[in-house]
């Protein structure tokens, strides 16, 4: 029996503002630290994390896909769980949330995918959620035999990927495929997923490439977003809308990332942010990720090369909330009245931090209307954290 996305999964609920968690499943979570607290990847560990944002009413659970970490004194993201069988586990544990894997489409073919992907939307009963990288971290793919490709091939080889696997979700017939990347023949696939059309895909796409693959393919594209451009950000936004709507016909929802330090006062946490990033970030694992990425960061100058080490460490460039309650509430506001439709957030400590989410800032932000109130127990908050 097939169900409709909106009757089964919370990605599509009437909340204005979806919440996620994100970096669940990789060692450091988000955050390139050496600050006590940071997360240590383990079952117990991540399992803790994933069902205090089921029972707290998250509608994401969006994992990091990693083969290899980032060296540094951290190694950050090393020790890391393969994200569909992490999605798989995590699915039959949780009630609510929807449970995300994150697949670079160079390491996984189309059909494998499909057939996986299917299986965990059936063990949820509707729940599962496909995030599609294309993959860039050549150390990575070359423990595939992978040669790396350049910009614009790696989206094309997604592009028929993504065609595939869609294909392969919804057509009742055998087909044959014929692309640059991909020869199918008689290709077929059942079941097909209980989601229909199919599950939802995920994709973060920031260049113009990217931005227009979401447009064409995801239903909740990931887009970063930055505090100093919220009025640019906006129009950005509202093209990409355009062009799905003119180009593709379709509508989709619109996701970020933030990072979060929550504090009693924001002195406190301005104070916590500096420790966490300045004093104890790993740099070294950052330096190892821009010189993966260096042809899109030739441009910089000194200064924003300087800023963009910083934010990776916060946490992967995630937009900071950072202050207290009230004024993260302030930015959550901000973020949905610019076009947002869900954050998936990030602690440094997150078994402490998000229990303070969920007993500090959720009623606020359910009282700011963003959210319907949680029903049943929330999970007990722990003591404000101190630097």
């Amino acid at each position: 029996m097939s169900v409709d996305h909106p009757s089964c999964n919370p990605l599509y609920s009437d909340n204005r503002l979806k919440l996620g968690v994100f970096g669940a499943n990789v060692s450091n979570g988000c955050a390139a630290t050496t600050a006590p607290g940071h997360l240590v990847m383990n079952w117990p560990s991540s399992r803790d994390i994933v069902l205090t944002a089921d029972r707290a009413g998250f509608e994401a659970i969006v994992p990091v896909a990693r083969w290899r970490g980032f060296g540094g004194a951290t190694n950050f993201n090393g020790t890391c769980y393969e994200t569909l069988a992490w999605a798989a586990g995590m699915g039959a544990l949780t009630q609510h949330a929807a449970v995300f894997c994150t697949t670079h489409v160079p390491t996984i073919h189309p059909i494998v995918a499909a057939k996986q992907c299917t299986t965990v939307d059936h063990l949820t009963g509707g729940r599962f959620a496909l995030n599609v990288v294309c993959g860039w971290f050549a150390p990575e793919l070359r423990m595939f035999g992978l040669h790396e490709m350049d910009h614009d091939t790696r989206y094309a080889y997604a592009d028929e990927w993504v065609e595939i696997v869609r294909r392969l979700w919804t057509e009742e017939d055998e087909f044959d495929y014929e692309g640059k990347f991909f020869r199918i023949e008689k290709g077929f696939h059942e079941p097909k997923p209980l989601q229909r059309p199919h599950p939802p895909i995920m994709n973060a796409g920031s260049s113009g490439i990217g931005a227009r693959f979401a447009a064409k393919h995801a239903d909740m594209a990931f887009v970063a977003f930055y505090e100093e451009s919220l009025d640019q950000s906006r129009a950005q936004l509202a093209e990409m809308r355009r062009i799905g709507r003119e180009e593709f016909g379709r509508s989709f929802q619109i996701w970020t990332t933030c990072r979060v330090v929550c504090r009693p006062t924001e002195q406190e946490a301005r104070r916590y942010e500096h420790y966490y990033i300045n004093e104890m970030g790993d740099f070294g694992a950052v330096e190892t990720i821009l010189a993966g990425r260096a042809a899109n960061e030739q441009h910089l100058t000194p200064e924003l090369y300087r800023r963009m080490k910083a934010r990776i460490v916060a946490g992967w460039g995630g937009y900071p909330l950072v202050g207290t309650a009230e004024q993260i509430v302030d930015r959550l506001i901000a973020l949905s009245a610019a076009g947002i439709d869900g954050v998936v957030l990030s602690w440094v400590n997150y078994h402490d931090e998000m229990r303070q989410w969920v007993a500090d800032i959720m009623p606020l932000i359910e009282q700011a209307g963003l959210r319907r109130a949680v029903t049943g127990e929330r999970p007990a908050g722990p003591p404000h954290a101190t630097a």
